[in-house]
């Protein structure tokens, strides 16, 4: 409605040149009208959201335009919310309401009885306001105590006294969410944890247009479009959500985690704070060490001690990256290094926000979340290891161990005292150099590079570590991890940490 913003009367809007039409648009009408605009043009229908271009978005474009209300079903951690969010993009830039109503009235067509009777007293005159599309968006998380009065409305008996009204007069009704994103969207998150009755409610006004609030009926019949989300194992339960609402909602779309390692990379890198404001020093951010954190994410997904109906939110990467480079930035300003380069032990300081982002099943529980923490970490270490390094000759360098060689380094270790300590190992900045890509890369990228290469080769098995207080190889079998590449680490020792010293043998 470009150029009309300006109206501030229903007799000036309905002069106007398609003032009227557009007002009497309806919601869906509106949103996929927007839409149809958007395909022909080529817009980005939902910037942000990566991976679901050949999935969901699809689902996600018929649902609207066949101007169903829709349910997302997922994990945590699968931007259910933010697609929601989105949809206020193919929302009219502002809409003509009725000055001063609770619900947004249409100004042509008012539905409350305040507003019907403004208008048979004013007229033309009646005043209009201009809704921006950022308000008609409405977001409810589902607990088990919201209400119907929170959801519909409730009667106001002090406005019914002071206004001498009966109390099944809609004058006294005091509105709740629902009404007040009239002519909006109305978004509800985990649907299954409303109480039934709520739930009632809520299809008897979708469906009918009608609710009774304390036993006196009253007659809402709103524009809206109804989204939700929910966890499938909720939805499908039975007594979580009843099978009336279920039926009326139009389109159910299953979402999902990232099917690539390139496309949880994408993500990360767009929802992650990586450029470190305030040290005043450049950060670079190794290829290897996105990869490691993602495939954590992978792993965590597939290992059998995980929680599969809990899920592995893709925000696990997200925040490990964000604590890996905490790490990496902490010892850059201690050892005044530049640029901050993260390594691949400065996972193991990210350690809290890998393991509050899973639930585990028993045989994890055993375990415990550090340990199962740490064997996802050594497994994804081993298989990006594995595929970037694939038939690079690593044998002089195990050969040094073999023959007795070993070597102490830390993750606070600066980086020119690491690559003195590697000094001795044969062959080793052949190899640098093609993992940095860069022979003359500064001593942060090199360094990295080696802690890559040996965390690498101990992920494989081609050479065992200890740690003080912390796990250690020994030259006995061990067991095998269920995650490929992985471990499991000795029971009953301290987990590694930041800081503590490891000896390469």
């Amino acid at each position: 409605m470009a150029g009309l913003s300006s109206i501030q009367t229903l007799g000036a809007l309905r002069r106007a040149p398609g003032g009227a039409a557009a007002a009497a648009r309806r919601l869906k009408d509106e949103i996929r009208a927007n839409l149809i605009r958007k395909i022909q043009t080529r817009e980005p229908l939902f910037p942000g959201i990566i991976g679901y271009d050949e999935t969901v978005i699809p689902q996600l474009v018929n649902a609207v335009l066949a101007r169903h209300d829709f349910i997302l079903l997922g994990l945590r951690g699968q931007a259910k919310s933010r697609i929601l969010r989105g949809l206020v993009d193919l929302l009219d830039e502002a809409i003509p309401v009725v000055a001063g109503c609770e619900i947004h009235d249409n100004p042509f067509d008012p539905i409350c009885s305040a507003c019907r009777q403004r208008l048979a007293t004013d007229g033309d005159d009646l005043a209009v306001a201009w809704l921006p599309r950022e308000a008609r968006y409405v977001e409810k998380l589902a607990t088990p105590d919201v209400t119907i009065a929170d959801m519909v409305g409730d009667i106001d008996p002090i406005r019914a006294a002071q206004a001498g009204l009966q109390l099944s007069s809609e004058l006294t009704m005091h509105y709740g969410l629902l009404p007040r994103a009239n002519r909006g969207i109305f978004a509800i998150n985990e649907l299954p944890d409303l109480a039934g009755k709520i739930q009632v409610g809520l299809f008897n006004i979708l469906q009918e247009g009608d609710v009774q609030i304390k036993g006196y009926p009253v007659r809402l019949p709103l524009d809206l479009l109804m989204v939700f989300t929910a966890n499938p194992e909720d939805y499908t339960a039975r007594g979580k959500i009843i099978t009336p609402l279920k039926d009326r909602i139009g389109s159910e779309i299953r979402t999902h985690y990232p099917v690539s390692r390139e496309h949880g990379m994408a993500i990360t890198q767009q929802e992650a704070w990586v450029e470190r404001a305030g040290s005043g020093r450049p950060v670079v951010l190794p290829d290897y060490v996105r990869e490691i954190v993602e495939e954590v994410a992978f792993r965590a997904r597939d290992d059998r001690r995980v929680d599969k109906r809990s899920g592995v939110s893709q925000r696990l990467p997200i925040s490990t990256l964000e604590l890996v480079l905490s790490n990496a930035e902490q010892r850059a300003l201690r050892e005044d290094e530049t640029p901050i380069v993260p390594r691949v032990t400065d996972l193991y300081a990210a350690l809290p926000s890998i393991t509050g982002k899973f639930e585990l099943e028993y045989e994890g529980e055993l375990k415990g979340a550090a340990t199962v923490a740490c064997d996802l970490i050594r497994a994804a270490v081993g298989s990006v290891f594995a595929e970037r390094l694939d038939g690079l000759d690593t044998r002089p360098i195990v050969e040094w161990f073999d023959l007795g060689g070993t070597l102490q380094t830390a993750d606070a270790q600066s980086a020119a005292d690491l690559l003195g300590t590697v000094r001795d190992l044969q062959g080793l900045d052949a190899i640098v150099a093609q993992v940095t890509g860069d022979p003359e890369a500064p001593p942060p990228v090199r360094a990295a590079a080696v802690d890559f290469l040996l965390e690498g080769l101990y992920a494989l098995k081609k050479i065992s570590r200890s740690e003080e207080r912390g796990y250690h190889a020994t030259e006995a079998p061990r067991r095998q991890s269920r995650t490929p590449a992985a471990e499991s680490f000795d029971e009953g020792l301290p987990l590694p940490g930041p800081g503590k010293k490891k000896y390469y043998n």
